[in-house]
């Protein structure tokens, strides 16, 4: 079975820091990029980071750019997004994903271009984000 726990999320303040998880299972990272995605209460997910599995290479959305960094280890088959000044337009949750059915590693919109939306079969539960004074 694919199974993906997402964890680290929790309420802090504008300007705060938190470090999220993503523990896979059923598959390796090594073999398939993983992705980071949110959604916010009444609006649609949205991709917010993607780190290939061959070569480690990051991808980010432009809202996140400079603030969040993805990064991998393999040998505890674990992602992670490291965020930094958080603001309020990041409250949501968070949930990671296997990029298992693109051609491309990373291979969807925006990270590239002409390719049409992320897609995947296997999500986990989410972890909340909360900014908030």
């Amino acid at each position: 079975q694919v199974q993906l726990v997402e964890s680290g999320g929790g309420l802090v303040q504008p300007g705060g820091s938190l470090r999220l998880s993503c523990v896979a299972s059923g598959f390796t990272v090594d073999y398939y990029s993983v992705g980071w995605f949110r959604q916010a209460p009444g609006k649609e997910r949205e991709p917010v980071s993607c780190i290939t599995a061959t070569d480690s290479r990051t991808y980010y959305a432009d809202a996140v750019k400079g603030r969040f960094t993805i990064s991998k280890d393999n040998a505890k088959n674990t992602v992670y997004l490291q965020m930094n000044n958080l603001n309020a337009e990041d409250t949501a949750t968070y949930f990671c994903a296997p990029d298992h059915l693109s051609d491309y590693e990373c291979g969807f919109y925006p990270f590239r271009a002409r390719q049409g939306p992320f897609r995947s079969d296997y999500w986990g539960q989410g972890t909340r984000v909360t900014v908030s004074s």
